[in-house]
Order: C-alpha cells, then sequence, then structure tokens
C-alpha cells in the first residue's frame, strides 16, 4: 500500500508542478476555441459598416425593450444607449484578443467576467430567458456561464502562462541574473 500512495504522490507531484505551466496554456486555448469567435461574432453583429455606427440588432440587443418602442430605429438611440453598445462592441473585440495573446490577461480575464454577468443580466430581464439554477440536472444558462466564469478564473489567479505576452513582457523587465 505505501508503494502505491508514493507512485500516486510521485505521479501527481508532478502534475501539480506542471499545473502553472499547463492550465494557463489550456485555459486560453479552451477559450479560443469556445469563446473567442463567439465574441467576435456578437461584435460584428453590433455594427452597421463602423464600430461608431450601431446597427439595429445591437439596439435590440441590448436595449430590447427600449428597440422595440421605436421599432429600432438606431436614430433614436440616446447618448448613453450609444456609449453602451460601443463600450460593448470594443469589449467583444478587445478582451478576447488580449486573452488570446496572452496581454494584460488578469485584467482581460476580470472584464470578460463582468461582461458575461452583464450579458447574463440582459438576457434574463430584457430577452426573457430562463435562468435555470444549479444542481438541477439541466444545462441552463447559469450552468453556461459559470462554465465561462470558471474558466476565466483560472486565468485570473494562474495569469496567461508562459507562452503569452505577458510573460515576454516579464523576462523583458525583470533585472539581470548576477
Amino acid at each position: 500500500m505505501h508503494a502505491l500512495v508514493s507512485s500516486y504522490t510521485s505521479i501527481f507531484g508532478k502534475a501539480d508542478r506542471l499545473s502553472d505551466i499547463i492550465l494557463p496554456i489550456l485555459a486560453r486555448l479552451v477559450f479560443a476555441a469556445v469563446l473567442l469567435v463567439y465574441y467576435w461574432n456578437s461584435a460584428g453583429l453590433k455594427t452597421d459598416g463602423s464600430i461608431f455606427s450601431p446597427s439595429a440588432g445591437a439596439f435590440g440587443q441590448i436595449f430590447p425593450h427600449a428597440a422595440e418602442a421605436v421599432l429600432y430605429d438606431v436614430s433614436q438611440l440616446n447618448i448613453f444607449q450609444r456609449l453602451v453598445i460601443f463600450a460593448g462592441t470594443v469589449a467583444e473585440y478587445v478582451l478576447p484578443a488580449l486573452i488570446l495573446v496572452g496581454l494584460l490577461t488578469r485584467l482581460a480575464a476580470l472584464g470578460t467576467i463582468g461582461f458575461i454577468w452583464v450579458q447574463t443580466i440582459v438576457d434574463v430581464t430584457g430577452h426573457g430567458v430562463k435562468l435555470g439554477s444549479l444542481f438541477d440536472n439541466a444545462i441552463g444558462l447559469v450552468d453556461q456561464r459559470v462554465m465561462w466564469t470558471f474558466l476565466l478564473l483560472v486565468l485570473v489567479f494562474k495569469g496567461a502562462g508562459p507562452l503569452s505576452l505577458d510573460a515576454l513582457a516579464r523576462r523583458a523587465t525583470a533585472p539581470a541574473a548576477a
């Protein structure tokens, strides 16, 4: 029994030591495979030819009740609505790009987590999507968003890993060893 426990400890001790290298890289890879294109496509739907020209789809997506009240006429957007749509569009392009290349990764992951939960609030309150609940054996909106959040929390706590611009910047600014 001692040999079995010793082997187990040895094998998974190596896994523990490699986790600071492997987990951030895998988290960024999974993010790129699952959420990068999702967010970039979503951002693309928010513009009408220019990032400064919000689309009717963006109006309806972010402010569904207000958009419906004016028949999705983007000329009826107020300054607050325009700023929110612009900020959301920029966030959907920039935050995933930062995570992809591993630059300012912890901040980008935190920003994306905030974005996810604002998006969730809009989905529930504006679009009537059922939030669902955890531990109920049904995959609902909350289950999906908790998984996305967990993935990003790996990056918040572990950073981008050694294959990133964050690591390159850290190496470039580190004092030379004597």
